[in-house]
């Protein structure tokens, strides 16, 4: 097996711990790769800790005024500078989020990018747990060129995570795309 055939059950193995458990997140946030933030609501909504730390920008992998939303806006930030993108992704294993990995990866780029490189890009959704991770982690197989199996270890080893079997195998879908290309 070619490492862009990871199965879900490998990626899943690489989440859990020795005993097979899934932890949760320790800290409300974490930086997972250079300039890019993962993390939870908590930090989301708290607009001068944001500017603390120097985010520029903000990706909410769980916009809407759901339960499991986190209802912020461009106008949620207004006036603080920080730039706003959302994705009204909703965290079950039969959502489509592959649908925004090339959008989510333009705007973490185009953050990273901002004022000469020196921009900061906090991406969240409820917890900081599925939605967010997922979408970082496409980014890293977009613009890093990092396989799937690279880019979950690289943010697992920051933070814990756990996007569900959808998001998965979406990733691993993926992953056989971006080698199809590449062997073009």
């Amino acid at each position: 097996m070619s490492i862009f055939e990871v199965s879900v059950q490998q990626l899943n193995d690489l989440l859990a711990d020795e005993q097979g458990v899934y932890k949760w997140p320790t800290k409300h946030f974490h930086e997972v790769y250079q300039r890019i933030y993962v993390g939870n609501a908590f930090l989301a909504t708290n607009v001068r800790r944001l500017k603390r730390l120097g985010i520029t920008h903000i990706l909410n992998a769980a916009e809407g005024n759901s339960y499991m939303h986190i209802d912020t806006g461009a106008d949620y930030y207004g006036g603080s500078g920080i730039i706003y993108h959302g994705v009204p992704a909703n965290d079950t294993d039969h959502f489509d989020i592959s649908v925004y990995f090339e959008e989510a990866a333009d705007f973490i780029e185009e953050a990273l990018a901002y004022k000469d490189g020196k921009g900061k890009v906090y991406v969240h959704c409820r917890e900081g747990y599925s939605r967010s991770p997922t979408l970082v982690i496409a980014y890293l197989m977009l613009r890093q060129k990092m396989d799937v199996y690279t880019a979950l270890a690289t943010v697992r080893q920051k933070r814990e995570i756990g996007p569900n079997d959808g998001f998965l195998q979406q990733l691993c879908g993926l992953s056989r795309r971006l080698a199809a290309e590449e062997n073009k």
